[in-house]
This record gives C-alpha cells, sequence and structure tokens, in this order.
C-alpha cells in the first residue's frame, strides 16, 4: 500500500502585508520634521551622521548604523543632530504578534542585518520612483520596467530582517550569530574601500589596477559580477556622494567644491552632477535645506 504524505504547512512569524512607503533621505545639518502619527509601522535607519527622534515625546540620539521603529499612531518627528544626516525610512503594515517586540525598540545594527538593509533598498530603486527628500510621498509609484519579483523581494528581505533582529534580541548577542549573507569577494571589497578613500580624485580605472596588480579586464570584470555596477560608475557615485556632503555642509561654495573634487572648473563639474544627480548642484543644495 502507498503511504500517504502529511503536508507541513511553515509557521509564519512576521508577516508583512502591505508597503506603505520607502524615502532615503540625505538632509543638511538644519534639518527639521515637525512630525506626524499614521496607523502602519515605520522604521528609521541612520546610513551617516546622526539625527534626534521623539516618540511620544521621548527624545532619542541615533548615530550611524543605528535603527529605531514607531509603532502605529505613535507621534514623532525628526531632526538633524550636529550633522548633515543620510536616513533611511521604511513604513509598513503588519498585524504579526511578534512586532509587539519592536515597540521601543532602538539599537544597533549588525553586519547580517545592513546587508539586508542595502538589498531592500536596492529593490526598492529597482521596483519604485523614489523621489529625494520628498516627505508629502503618500502612494509609492510603480516603475514600468521593474524586474520580476522585486517587490514580493521587498517584503522577503523585510521579514527576513525583523526576524534576525528577534533572534538577535532573543539571544542576547549581536548578528554574528545569524547565519551569514554570501560574504562580498575580499578583493571587491578593498577596492571599494580603495575607491571611497580616494572620493575627492579623479581615480582612473588604470590607476585602481595597478594598485592592486590585476590587469583591467579581470578586475573591471569582477567587480562588476559582485556589485552589478562598473568601476568607473562606482567610483563616480563615490564622488557625488562627497560633493552632497560638501554641498550640504555649507562651508564651500560651487567653485570651491569642483576645485576639492578634482574637476576641471566648475561647469564641467555643474554638467556631471546634473547628469548623475539630475539636478544641478543649486538645486540640490536648496532640496537638502528645505
Amino acid at each position: 500500500m502507498e503511504k500517504g504524505y502529511i503536508k507541513t504547512r511553515p509557521k509564519t512569524v512576521v508577516d508583512i502585508t502591505k508597503i506603505v512607503t520607502i524615502h532615503y533621505y540625505e538632509v543638511g545639518k538644519g534639518f527639521v520634521f515637525d512630525g506626524e502619527r499614521h496607523d502602519f509601522w515605520e522604521m528609521v535607519y541612520v546610513d551617516k551622521g546622526s539625527v534626534s527622534v521623539t516618540r511620544d515625546g521621548e527624545e532619542i540620539v541615533l548615530s550611524q548604523g543605528e535603527i529605531v521603529f514607531h509603532r502605529p499612531n505613535e507621534f514623532h518627528t525628526i531632526r538633524a543632530f550636529e550633522s548633515a544626516p543620510n536616513f533611511f525610512v521604511i513604513s509598513f503594515v503588519s498585524s504579526s504578534l511578534c512586532m509587539q517586540y519592536f515597540e521601543r525598540f532602538c539599537t544597533k545594527i549588525g553586519r547580517v542585518h545592513k546587508s539586508l538593509l542595502s538589498c531592500i533598498i536596492e529593490e526598492a530603486e529597482r521596483s519604485y520612483d523614489i523621489p529625494k527628500n520628498n516627505f508629502d510621498l503618500r502612494q509609492l509609484k510603480r516603475k514600468k520596467d521593474a524586474p520580476l519579483g522585486s517587490e514580493q523581494l521587498i517584503k522577503s528581505y523585510m521579514e527576513q530582517l525583523l526576524i534576525y533582529l528577534l533572534r538577535s534580541a532573543e539571544k542576547n548577542t549581536d548578528a554574528a550569530v545569524v547565519p551569514p549573507v554570501v560574504e562580498e569577494q575580499p578583493l571587491v571589497s578593498a577596492v571599494k574601500e580603495y575607491i571611497t578613500s580616494r572620493c575627492e580624485e579623479n581615480v582612473r580605472i588604470d590607476e585602481i589596477c595597478r594598485a592592486f596588480g590585476y590587469s583591467k579586464s579581470f578586475l573591471s570584470r569582477l567587480f562588476r559580477e559582485h556589485t552589478g555596477t562598473s568601476l568607473a560608475s562606482f567610483a563616480m557615485a563615490k564622488r557625488m556622494e562627497r560633493a552632497k556632503e560638501l554641498l550640504r555642509d555649507e562651508q564651500l561654495n560651487v567653485t570651491q567644491i569642483a576645485a576639492r573634487l578634482s574637476f576641471e572648473n566648475p561647469q564641467y563639474f555643474a554638467r556631471v552632477f546634473k547628469r548623475e544627480c539630475n539636478m544641478t548642484p543649486s538645486e540640490w543644495k536648496q532640496l537638502a535645506h528645505k
């Protein structure tokens, strides 16, 4: 007689049913958001600098690498704290019982958590048109050319992040005990660090290859395979990140920033900035200090 199979339904600890908004902010030192409350969860992660967050009157200063949650209907505000910060915000709907744990949650996150956050941000950029520094965003706009399954991956990565945060808390330890995400190739990591450390220079691909002793074809192929982008694009992105930091700090004018970042002249810097950031340096500066 043929034996019957028993089907097991996987237990669901965290279920995110809707994504409400996704933002990545790059703001100036004088940035202040007066606050709001809403009937869904919100998570704030500080990617650079520091911010001051209040939740129902309690003030918390978050530094780079720290994360906080706002429960539904909790009044919350955020402002820059002694820096020009970058921070990521995602709001979502979940009625899972375990979400109670995150009601007063605030912590510094580990390597695996950061990897999952990076995945969420990357998939969000592929899935939706997300304007920079738009606190008035009320609905996500889907991209017509979004990759297959990108929204489902956001949901999956977000649920994994919450589960790993719960596991870390349960074991009273950091992310090192969590099964690791695939490690980045050490050479790629070293190249990234090299480019980032020289973001104010017009670093050349040939120069990078000489520094590491590899051919241009090999290093370019390896870097693209592991990052999905070229060496030149990564170097330019880091240069533009530095340009944004200098614009937000308001210590230098556009001409001085162009010189600082090794551009031939301010006109060329402005053209490159507009091409890479879809706005002029002056427009970006104005947006960052709203």
